[in-house]
């Protein structure tokens, strides 16, 4: 089957909706630094002006201001070391050759991004193949350098829409984290050995939700920093950094846990209080996960997180606990801190509201 054939309708909308933000502004960068070199400064094609605004911004998650500013400095100097060797060196098969592999070696020395590297390449083939400008060689290094700084001032003054990339993925993260819940929540009640493997096999699976996250709340971060419509949003998003951290930690012991009642319930024998508190948690967990999007309800999350981790000793859940069961519920008391702590309690505080074992 083909690469069209393959096509999910509901995910290429998906796609080209989320894509919206980022294409305005790329193509209002674009516009600018063309404007700029061609109307103001007379360039009669200001090609690479529009090239090196389009690579710097690109669709990348990561639309930091200090990525834009690499991006563009990296290919700027990958056109000048180009029309430098077009002027030693002339044109000809071997002179491609020779400034194709110059530059793409310095774009591997500037940045780890294989994207860099090729845009670096494109922009160095544009100088060796395009007839010399009228205004001499470095006049589209100054065109390079324009679209730079017309990408990061862009970045500021007209910026992509962060937040809402941020609160994407921790929904997406949220979501996997709950259904895990449910799923040893079914575990414990039923004895359902398949439902605490696929709780494990989800909870496996966040690693790339937690990266996703991470990489666009600091993008959003570092664009609130410097763009004065974003600024004000600034202490949302540190909270949401401190959600992240805490649910990153929690998400740990929760894999841990899994694994505990994968094996426990491998005896066959229903665990209903267990499963009860595990409830309990799920529906705490969902509200903190909602209160990145309603701050009304973080205190709701913070006192049902309180209520269970006061519930965290093993006579407290189940009356004369076997060895196993009381393991479980002690298991949960550091993931109980963590995710006090992400939902806005010290860490003194947090492990304050357990009981004393």
């Amino acid at each position: 089957m083909g690469v069209l054939g393959r096509i999910d309708p509901r995910a290429s909308w998906s796609r080209a909706v989320e894509s919206i933000s980022p294409a305005l502004q790329i193509v209002a960068a674009a516009t600018i630094a063309y404007a700029i070199c061609h109307f103001l400064l007379g360039h009669s094609i200001p090609l690479l002006a529009v090239t090196v605004t389009i690579s710097s911004l690109g669709f990348v998650r990561d639309a930091r201001p200090l990525r834009v500013l690499e991006s563009a400095v990296g290919i700027v100097i990958g056109i000048a070391v180009s029309e430098a060797l077009l002027l030693i060196v002339g044109h000809g098969v071997w002179q491609i050759a020779l400034v194709l592999f110059v530059t793409l070696i310095a774009a591997r020395l500037i940045s780890p991004s294989n994207a860099f590297a090729l845009a670096a390449g494109v922009q160095s083939m544009l100088v060796m193949l395009l007839p010399l400008p009228e205004g001499g060689p470095f006049q589209r290094s100054i065109d390079g350098v324009i679209g730079g700084i017309v990408a990061l001032l862009v970045t500021a003054l007209l910026p992509r829409d962060p937040r809402r990339l941020a609160r994407r993925d921790a929904r997406k993260l949220f979501g996997v984290v709950s259904s895990s819940l449910a799923s040893l929540v079914v575990a414990l009640e039923k004895a359902d050995e398949p439902a605490a493997e696929r709780a494990l096999e989800r909870l496996r699976s966040t690693g790339p939700l937690l990266d996703g996250w991470s990489a666009s709340l600091d993008s959003a971060r570092a664009i609130s920093r410097i763009s004065p419509f974003l600024r004000r949003h600034g202490p949302e998003l540190e909270a949401q950094a401190r959600v992240l951290h805490g649910s990153e930690l929690a998400i740990r012991n929760l894999r841990v846990i899994s694994r505990r009642i994968d094996f426990l319930v491998r005896d066959g024998v229903a665990r209903p209080q267990i499963a009860s508190l595990v409830a309990s948690l799920a529906t705490s967990v969902t509200l903190l996960g909602e209160s990145l999007e309603n701050p009304l309800v973080a205190d709701t999350a913070r006192v049902g997180l309180s209520a269970i981790a006061e519930r965290l000793h093993p006579d407290l859940v189940v009356t004369d606990a076997p060895v196993n069961d009381s393991v479980v519920v002690l298991m949960l008391r550091p993931l109980l801190v963590d995710l006090l702590t992400a939902a806005g309690l010290s860490e003194e505080k947090a492990r304050a509201t357990l009981p004393e074992v």
